[in-house]
């Protein structure tokens, strides 16, 4: 049998509470509802073990993982059975680059380091990727923090023979992904873009964070939907707005406007309604499955395997 996968997270959030309650969950049922990737090289959905957690908030923090994941702010839903403790304690994370030894050597037994703490925090995303590189773990970043997308960073992570992917997510079924196969369906069938935007609404801290700090994930997001130069100057992304009633769920809308045969009008709205961090985790999972992969047969560097997964992979703008 193949030896589980050792996971340290960082930010203990919801994303993270979608991730362990699922992991759970699909170890004890062995259903495959909701999974693209059962399998992984060996690796099953509920073959991942956590073996650290750092966050930054008291209520948080000194707490079990499996504890520490329903603590307010975090409002994604209970799935499953009661969760059994952990044994991992959730230690203090980050608030700047002090403090990178010690968490380095927190990460002793791990394979790989998850980043899902909050966007818009650029110094701390690389404090973190600077203590896997120490540590001599992989590391994803789940954020829009430029991180893998640096050339330097990259370098640094293949001369170590370690891991690194990211940046920011392509949820699992959400606005990008939607949005993205739609403009490419458009141009698949000969129809010309006029003009598209996205809006977004959630009801997470994480949605609060980026409707603040969203200029990052803006960029992210455009960079996901903007893959031909000719779509750049026609598709806008409005701000993020933050709506604390819709919890953890994520409400978007799309409009696309083009012209078909003899330059007559179509014109598409659309309205996506999910769990934003139940996006996130479906993708996830196989990051961690992939960036564990590759540890484990000596891959540093970026895993062309997980570009799909990705909204802002190397290589695209920062």
């Amino acid at each position: 049998m193949i030896e589980r996968a050792k996971v340290a997270v960082v930010g203990v959030g919801n994303n993270i509470s979608a991730l362990v309650q699922g992991i759970a969950f699909y170890r004890a049922s062995g259903s495959l509802v909701g999974i693209y990737r059962p399998v992984v090289d060996g690796l099953g959905v509920g073959d991942i073990d956590f073996v650290a957690a750092f966050a930054t908030a008291d209520s948080k923090v000194g707490k079990d993982l499996t504890e520490a994941i329903f603590v307010a702010p975090n409002n994604f839903p209970r799935i499953g059975t009661e969760l059994p403790p952990s044994g991992v304690r959730v230690e203090r994370g980050l608030t700047d680059a002090t403090g990178v030894d010690r968490v380095a050597k927190a990460l002793a037994g791990a394979e790989v380091m998850l980043y899902a703490a909050p966007s818009g925090r650029p110094e701390v995303a690389r404090a973190y990727a600077e203590a896997a590189l120490r540590a001599g773990v992989a590391f994803i970043n789940t954020t829009s923090d430029v991180v893998a997308r640096d050339p330097q960073w990259m370098e640094l992570f293949e001369a170590a023979g370690l891991p690194l992917l990211g940046d920011d997510l392509t949820s699992q079924f959400g606005t990008s992904i939607v949005h993205h196969t739609l403009l490419r369906l458009l141009e698949e069938r000969g129809l010309t873009l006029v003009s598209s935007y996205q809006v977004n609404l959630g009801g997470t801290e994480d949605f609060r964070n980026l409707a603040q700090n969203g200029s990052g994930k803006k960029q992210s997001k455009l960079n996901a939907l903007t893959s031909h130069q000719s779509t750049v100057d026609k598709v806008q992304m409005a701000p993020l707005g933050y709506l604390s009633q819709l919890q953890s769920e994520k409400v978007a809308y799309l409009n696309i406007e083009a012209q078909g045969w003899g330059e007559t009008s179509v014109s598409l709205d659309v309205k996506l309604k999910a769990h934003d961090p139940s996006g996130g985790a479906g993708v996830t999972i196989d990051l961690i499955r992939m960036a564990v992969s590759a540890f484990r047969n000596g891959r540093g560097g970026y895993a062309a395997e997980a570009a799909t997964l990705l909204k802002s992979p190397p290589g695209t703008a920062r």
